[in-house]
């Protein structure tokens, strides 16, 4: 069930969530690049080496990976549905807690040697316990955010937000004065997203060379902030009460 609609995306309380859970992601698909040379906020790079390792063991292993993301958008949904009551509002918060929660283990575990030594590449099965834990997480985000807002927000690959930031800066030069309204709610949707992905990545990149696991801690903050932000029960309810008044 859709509680943001493309009214409330891009307001003062939303916006800046949206932003962290970006940059979230994108810390974490650094963090984990970094860890052992793979990316999981998307399934792009994950689906490439399912086929590029086809009829070997890695490429098995990499299905894993893949199926831990889809996993984690489908256990999204029955969490919000079977936990949630259409009347009252859809728990969304509780989805994006287990991710925060997902997040700080990584760093926990990491921390204290369960993954193995931090860097390198895709070797043991550690690497790929790793992987998949991430994987999971951020399928379990990208689906939480994606049915709140009816899919018009995606936070963990930007292919999607940077087709949709040209398309509507391209809206702003050559489209109708009536188009303008959403296409300038579009480019800064979309810019915000896409500046805290980069700036995630920016950050995570010191830190983890620094202090290892224990950097997946930010994102995992970052996670936790938003969702109180945007996803606490109160923020639902108003949001609920805002699409009532608007019915």
């Amino acid at each position: 069930m859709v509680v943001y609609n493309s009214d409330r995306l891009t307001s003062v309380r939303n916006l800046p969530s949206w932003a962290l859970l970006a940059f979230a992601a994108g810390g974490v698909n650094v963090g984990a690049f970094l860890a052992c040379q793979r990316f999981v906020a998307h399934v792009t790079g994950t689906l490439t080496m399912v086929g590029a390792d086809a009829g070997q063991v890695l490429g098995l292993d990499y299905m894993l990976v893949l199926l831990c993301f889809m996993a984690g958008a489908g256990g999204s949904v029955v969490l919000v549905r079977k936990l949630g009551n259409v009347e009252r509002g859809l728990p969304y918060w509780i989805p994006l807690t287990l991710v925060t929660v997902v997040l700080a283990a990584v760093a926990l575990l990491g921390h204290a040697g369960a993954f193995g030594t931090f860097g390198g590449s895709v070797e043991t099965p550690h690497d790929f316990a790793l992987l998949c834990m991430l994987s999971f997480a951020m399928g379990m985000q990208n689906a939480a955010v994606a049915l709140s807002t009816g899919m018009a927000v995606r936070t963990t690959h930007m292919t999607g937000p940077a087709t949709d930031f040209a398309v509507a800066a391209a809206t702003l030069l050559v489209g109708r004065k009536d188009e303008r309204a959403k296409a300038w709610q579009s480019v800064a949707l979309r810019g915000t997203k896409l500046t805290a992905f980069v700036l995630g990545a920016a950050i995570i990149v010191p830190l983890c060379r620094s202090v290892g696991f224990l950097g997946f801690v930010v994102p995992a903050l970052a996670c936790a902030v938003a969702t109180v932000s945007t996803y606490a029960p109160q923020r639902i309810a108003e949001a609920m009460a805002h699409h009532r008044s608007r019915a």
